[in-house]
């Protein structure tokens, strides 16, 4: 489980498809296999009946949408076969406890959406399948995240270890602008629960993600199309295509290898810089010998041959016992 969030580029990419397909199976098959063919690490759906998760009277027209989008459990198994087949992970926000059963063979962790942070019925159930969970964040106050955390943690003692958990800033607005990605709330959430990091990304582009991958994110989801030309549903304007997630990964590379390692020492460069850039300690004139050393004797130049700059106030007062030349290199055996 200690490599649950790492993923073939570093951060683990999740290509969110959910409700891109419209209820259109044929339409997820192709969305599905572009997302393979982009290089994810997983391609997510979301799993629910229209009744299962909505209030036909209190809300019939939500109720009428999600009962358009629904996908029957043999489509959601073809695609996790399919993904399966072509060795990328399938996963779904599973919005209702009658989908566990049949879908946690195919689920390698649970990822929680947004509007299901406070459904503590679902997360218990969820919680006794002892997998990790991914927990996003869109619409709570700290407070319920921690609350969240919490709770999942009392459903089994795996979820106490340091990895079972896992959270993603969001936030649940289609598309945001980039003053409310919000960023360095995952250093904040971070801090309050100890749980591995990550970015849900609603705004447009890829340049929020890859800030996200430079302050540390372990996760990145976005959503995912074909194309945003012509489409009415909201989520296809903030999805990635293909290419574009290619070039997502292409930027992950480089900023990892920007950052390197974190111990700071000289690298290997043609030529000895350390020695050419750095200066040295040279007489500022000619120096007889028996003579004491003041600082408008000495002279601190490149390159760093002799006795090194920082020595300079070890020079002063010192007794030279040798007549010295101007520009001489200097060694320690001539003073005394």
């Amino acid at each position: 489980m200690n490599k649950i969030w790492e993923g073939k580029n570093g951060p683990l990419l999740i290509a969110e498809i959910g409700g891109n397909h419209e209820g259109d199976f044929e339409y997820a098959k192709k969305l599905a296999q572009l997302a393979i063919e982009s290089g994810c690490d997983y391609v997510k759906f979301q799993i629910y009946t229209g009744d299962g998760l909505v209030n036909p009277i209190e809300s019939p027209d939500r109720n009428k949408h999600f009962k358009k989008f629904e996908l029957p459990v043999d489509q959601h198994i073809e695609l996790a076969q399919m993904c399966k087949e072509n060795k990328v992970g399938y996963l779904a926000s599973v919005w209702e406890e009658s989908a566990l059963d049949w879908v946690d063979k195919f689920m390698d962790f649970y990822k929680v959406g947004s509007g299901d942070l406070t459904a503590y019925p679902l997360l218990r159930e969820i919680g006794k399948r002892k997998k990790p969970v991914l927990l996003s964040t869109g619409l709570a106050e700290e407070k319920e995240v921690v609350e969240a955390v919490s709770f999942i943690r009392s459903c089994d003692p795996f979820y106490e270890t340091s990895n079972a958990i896992a959270l993603l800033q969001c936030t649940s607005m289609y598309p945001i602008p980039p003053r409310d990605a919000n960023l360095n709330v995952m250093h904040t959430l971070k801090e309050l629960t100890g749980c591995p990091m990550g970015y849900s990304d609603h705004t447009e582009g890829s340049y929020a993600l890859e800030i996200a991958v430079a302050m540390g994110a372990e996760i990145l989801e976005f959503h995912f199309t074909d194309d945003r030309e012509g489409k009415e549903f909201r989520d296809h304007k903030v999805s990635l295509t293909s290419d574009e997630v290619k070039e997502l990964i292409d930027r992950i590379k480089e900023i990892k290898a920007l950052q390197g390692n974190d111990k700071k020492q000289p690298l290997s460069v043609e030529g000895d810089h350390v020695t050419s850039f750095r200066r040295g300690i040279y007489p500022s004139r000619e120096i007889p010998s028996n003579s004491k050393i003041t600082a408008e004797d000495l002279l601190v130049l490149r390159p760093n041959h002799g006795i090194p700059a920082n020595k300079f106030d070890l020079l002063i007062g010192k007794t030279t016992k040798k007549s010295l030349k101007k520009y001489e290199t200097l060694d320690w055996k001539y003073f005394e």
